[in-house]
């Protein structure tokens, strides 16, 4: 009987926010480590990273693009808040023709660096599921890739129990529910369940017990998102947690996290064409 088998697609987010989260994705992509990288399309080192990117096999690894709507003032400045665009969005006085606008610069701007289509998208801070954003990035992705549309990225809770649990609730109760039903209606797939959800604190080992947990819970199907880097970018508030994340990734071995079970990387794209 041959031994029960679970693929898991690990996505490092922020691709093309700086050097150091370029470096640490490629190597951890080369090391097999990760099976995608979200990018950031409008942040500094995007061209850079994408020409690195383009080497890597796209039938082994999933490049998509992290929709990035709080983008700061200017180069090297801080993220502005969340709740704004939360308000604007939740109220419906978002300026929709310009995040229309919004989206399909940064897809054209994915596909003029990439020379191919995303294999998927989500979104920086989750953006990609609240209202106005999810409607007007789901009817884009069915008109601009009608035939073979890139899958989408769920927030759905990985974990029930656990000290991130609430946040992960939290976040998939900004519009997760209502985006997978969008996804669905105009038959684009979502991933399944969303972990690697946590508050960015902690030492190396709290955060290599993070990853066993996220490892043992997981299906076919999910997405365990992270966040390496190989430096501190300044002003980076999550700078330490990037590093910490790096180094637990250098050293996962999956071969021992899967119990019973085997676990085995492979990009969300790869398993939705097999199932």
């Amino acid at each position: 009987m041959s031994e029960p088998l679970r693929y898991l697609c690990i996505c490092a987010d922020d691709f093309g926010m700086s050097a150091g989260i370029n470096s640490a994705v490629l190597d951890l992509a080369e090391q097999g480590r990760i099976s995608a990288t979200s990018a950031m399309v409008r942040r500094e080192v995007w061209l850079a990273g994408a020409r690195m990117l383009r080497r890597l096999d796209p039938a082994r690894f999933d490049a998509g693009l992290h929709l990035d709507l709080t983008r700061p003032a200017h180069a090297g400045g801080a993220e502005p808040g969340l709740g704004g665009l939360i308000a604007r969005t939740y109220t419906r006085t978002v300026f929709a023709p310009g995040v229309q606008a919004d989206i399909r610069d940064q897809l054209t701007r994915f596909e003029d660096a990439m020379g191919r289509a995303p294999a998927f998208v989500d979104g920086h801070r989750h953006v990609h599921q609240f209202p106005v954003v999810r409607e007007l990035l789901v009817e884009e992705i069915a008109r601009r890739y009608a035939g073979s549309p890139p899958w989408i990225r769920s927030t759905a809770p990985g974990l029930r129990q656990g000290p991130d649990r609430l946040k992960a609730r939290i976040i998939h109760s900004l519009g997760g529910s209502r985006l997978n039903a969008l996804a669905a209606k105009r038959g684009i797939p979502t991933s399944s369940r969303l972990l690697g959800v946590y508050d960015f604190s902690g030492d190396i080992e709290q955060h290599e017990r993070r990853l066993s947990d996220w490892l043992s819970a997981c299906r076919t199907g999910d997405v365990l998102m992270c966040h390496p880097s190989a430096g501190i970018a300044p002003g980076d508030p999550h700078g330490g947690a990037r590093l910490r994340e790096y180094t637990a990734l250098l050293g996962l071995r999956l071969e021992a996290a899967g119990g019973s079970e085997r676990i085995e990387l492979a990009p969300l794209s790869q398993t939705l064409r097999q199932a």
